[in-house]
């Protein structure tokens, strides 16, 4: 087995860890840029809201709900990552004091670049 076949089965892991670090790093800095990095421009954010099913743009509703506030005080690990070609999932936990999410994050490789496409996720009141 080649050296650069084994450095790229790694980087595709490192970059969609990468991609989803993006989207936590800049949710715990309430920084929208750093956030918007991680997903395509379409990505979709599919929720249960007071029982009902609610789908929106990602990027649009991160510009609505991220304000430039102090850092946020919570715990944030990718549970697993999982690649198979040019689609991927991550599982992400972040912790409040309160409360948590578990986030499932379906991204796709376009042009040679690693995008969450599509967000689910469930809010467990501690």
């Amino acid at each position: 087995m080649s050296t650069s076949f084994l450095l790229a089965q790694q980087s595709d892991e490192e970059l969609v860890k990468k991609t989803v670090s993006y989207y936590l790093d800049g949710g715990t800095n309430n920084d929208f840029e750093t956030i918007k990095k991680a997903f395509h421009k379409d990505a979709r954010m599919k929720y249960i809201k007071n029982g009902s099913y609610q789908e929106v743009n990602a990027i649009d509703f991160f510009k609505r709900v991220i304000k430039p506030d102090p850092k946020q005080n919570r715990e944030t690990s990718i549970a697993s990552i999982s690649v198979s070609g040019n689609a991927a999932n991550a599982v992400l936990k972040i912790k409040y004091s309160s409360f948590s999410f578990t986030d499932y994050m379906s991204l796709l490789k376009i042009n040679g670049e690693w995008k969450v496409v599509s967000k689910i996720f469930f809010r467990d009141k501690k």
